[in-house]
């Protein structure tokens, strides 16, 4: 086999450039995705997730009376929704950023980034919400997504500092 058949061979087996940064980009925001469907079942309702998390504090704090840990378990919910849509908001600008015109001005893909960001967060968080209408022990209220929008932004806000903090891009 000649040299030039074998560059050849090597050159048709690897993916494309693009290809492989849209991959690269993309598939930890699928994977993040799988992981908010997975906790948008009725396992992960409020009823099946109290137990536990109450035993589990209770092991730091003591016991709880009702009324404590309702408040309690609210603050851990939200907090879960702040956390978690927060990830999702970085992933998706990770996700962006490597693939919307990764040879702009830097200020021209900041700009671009974060609003589309956001607006996916928030689509996402809606259609999540949505879907809970229809399950038998969730709620799917337009005060969460706002919770899970917030958590975007602060996403946001903890990649403009990040960024802010580094010479080069």
């Amino acid at each position: 086999m000649s040299n030039s058949t074998l560059a050849e061979e090597k050159t048709e087996a690897r993916p494309a450039r693009p290809a492989r940064r849209f991959v690269r980009a993309w598939v930890p925001v699928v994977v993040w995705l799988m992981v908010i469907a997975l906790e948008s079942t009725p396992f992960m309702g409020a009823d099946h997730t109290s137990g536990p998390l109450q035993r589990f504090f209770e092991l730091f704090h003591g016991p709880f009376t009702s009324r404590e840990w309702w408040h309690w378990h609210m603050a851990i919910r939200k907090t879960g929704h702040v956390v978690g849509y927060g990830i999702l908001s970085i992933l998706f600008f990770r996700a962006f950023w490597m693939t919307f015109r990764p040879h702009a001005v830097l200020v021209a893909r900041k700009l671009a980034a974060h609003p589309f960001s956001i607006a996916a967060t928030f689509l996402v968080a809606s259609a999540d919400e949505f879907h809970q209408t229809f399950l038998p022990n969730r709620t799917g209220v337009f005060s969460d997504v706002l919770i899970d929008t917030a958590g975007a932004l602060i996403g946001q806000i903890l990649i403009l500092i990040w960024m802010g903090n580094k010479t080069q891009p």
